[in-house]
């Protein structure tokens, strides 16, 4: 399981991994663990833009009147960009810890990541595209 320290996102300190928890106990810790995450995540000016996309096209269904599947569909979509952007975040901040200095291998994964994250730009965009205009 990945360290759930009190990193502030800099990468540069270690920190003693917890205990495992166990029910209850475990339900908490990961839901506090996820809260860091997303608090790490709104560091990341990609993200914000990409939760500020997502309430303003909320707000653009709202005006053509958009059926309750279309905004379900928009949010499955929106929650899986926003996944994704974490894991790009993600695999970004363990390539810089690793690698510091110039890596092809280390370009490549950063490159990939980039693209995953495009991939559901896209999905989103044409989702809210079809919504909008059919």
């Amino acid at each position: 399981m990945a360290d759930h320290g009190n990193d502030d996102g800099a990468g540069s300190e270690t920190v003693t991994a917890p205990r495992k928890k166990r029910g209850l106990a475990h339900a908490l810790a990961a839901s506090r663990y996820s809260f860091q995450g997303f608090r790490r995540l709104m560091g990341e000016a990609a993200f914000r833009q990409e939760l500020l996309g997502y309430c303003l096209a909320l707000v653009l269904f709202a005006v053509v009147g958009a059926e309750v599947s279309d905004y379900l569909i928009f949010t499955v979509l929106a929650l899986s960009l926003f996944a994704i952007e974490a894991l790009n975040t993600a695999i970004e901040e363990v390539v810089d810890r690793v690698s510091p200095e110039f890596s092809l291998a280390a370009r490549h994964a950063k490159d990939l990541g980039s693209f995953a994250v495009f991939c559901l730009l896209v999905a989103n965009g044409l989702w809210v595209l079809f919504v909008v205009l059919i």
